[in-house]
């Protein structure tokens, strides 16, 4: 079934945009860098990569008759958020499992950024003490039990709309948005770099180039930069979504491995938690180009395409392609490593 005959609940504004990070690139002296902006990419609470992975899952939701949107995320989710915010848009009530994903000691950790804007849009947030795992929870299982009980017919998403049966179709249809774009801006974008974490906006790209490259296309490599801190797992996770997600859009051949690339180095210790590298990547980001990215996600994968260009892994010949997933209202949450 090609990607184009889903059914698709509008929610962006369209094509995100694509420009060019002059300065960033005359820095670090290599490839040719640009920002494919989903942090621009919808009016709904500041939008980001979970709404085009929600406008495939919007059509479901409608046509099972739910009333309430139940899902999970760390106390800052963005997934969460974005949640929040369709089901404001669609009139819909919102349940929200938030855990304790990050052992982050801010006193306003839980009253600022994501949670807040998820709280303004009337969602009803309930804290949860459990620790950070990328499979499905047993506290979404409950939370969707309670709103049952309730006399509520709820429609359950999970962790980033990840293990969604319809979670990696959002990115793949973004591998298409950007061969549609390069067309038009004379470009083609040889390497991709992506944070990846629960895996299907990564894993939906690699189905959407994999299915524009065995239609003639041009190859290349789809960098996902680790920020889990969970290396197998998120490995193991992208493949499978990625599989089933090529399946889905009628890729008639399984995916190679080197097709399915996830890169370690750069996530620290824990989820969650901003290392050095983390923060010098947001600093480098701000001042250089005005671009604000966040210290869960972006930071890590904007450490990842730094280090990957200065060390010649990404050659001085290649246009590269940063995937800015959005999340900067998390920024509120860790302002103490900006003092």
């Amino acid at each position: 079934m090609p990607i184009h005959d889903f059914e698709r609940y509008p929610l962006t504004f369209g094509p995100s945009p694509i420009h060019p990070l002059e300065r960033l690139t005359q820095h670090l002296g290599g490839a040719r860098i640009w920002a494919k902006r989903e942090d621009c990419n919808s009016g709904l609470a500041f939008g980001g990569n979970k709404t085009r992975k929600l406008e495939y899952i919007v059509p479901d939701v409608l046509a099972q008759g739910a009333d309430t949107l139940v899902s999970i995320g760390g106390i800052q989710s963005n997934h969460t958020r974005q949640v929040a915010a369709v089901a404001a848009k669609l009139g819909l009530r919102c349940r929200l499992v938030q855990e304790k994903w990050v052992d982050w000691d801010d006193p306003v950790n839980d009253k600022v950024g994501n949670i807040l804007l998820s709280r303004i849009m009337g969602a009803d947030v309930r804290l949860d003490p459990s620790g950070f795992d990328i499979g499905i929870r047993s506290s979404w299982d409950e939370a969707i039990t309670d709103v049952e009980k309730a006399g509520g017919k709820p429609y359950g998403i999970p962790a980033g709309a990840s293990e969604h049966h319809l979670g990696g179709l959002g990115f793949a249809n973004w591998a298409y948005e950007v061969a549609e774009q390069e067309r038009t801006l004379g470009v083609f974008f040889d390497t991709i770099v992506v944070c990846t974490v629960t895996g299907s906006t990564h894993a939906g790209m690699v189905a959407g180039f994999a299915a524009l490259e065995d239609a003639g296309g041009r190859p290349r490599r789809v960098l996902g930069i680790d920020a889990s801190a969970t290396l197998d797992k998120t490995r193991d996770q992208v493949a499978r979504i990625a599989r089933h997600t090529a399946g889905l859009i009628g890729l008639d051949r399984d995916l190679r491995d080197d097709e399915i690339t996830v890169l370690e180095g750069w996530a620290g210790d824990l989820y969650g938690i901003p290392v050095e590298s983390t923060i010098e990547a947001i600093r480098l980001s701000g001042r250089l180009e005005g671009m604000i990215i966040d210290p869960v996600y972006e930071g890590k994968s904007m450490a990842g395409l730094i280090d990957l260009t200065t060390s010649g892994e990404i050659t001085a010949a290649s246009n590269v392609l940063y995937a800015h997933l959005g999340g900067q209202p998390a920024l509120n949450a860790y302002s103490g490593i900006f003092g």
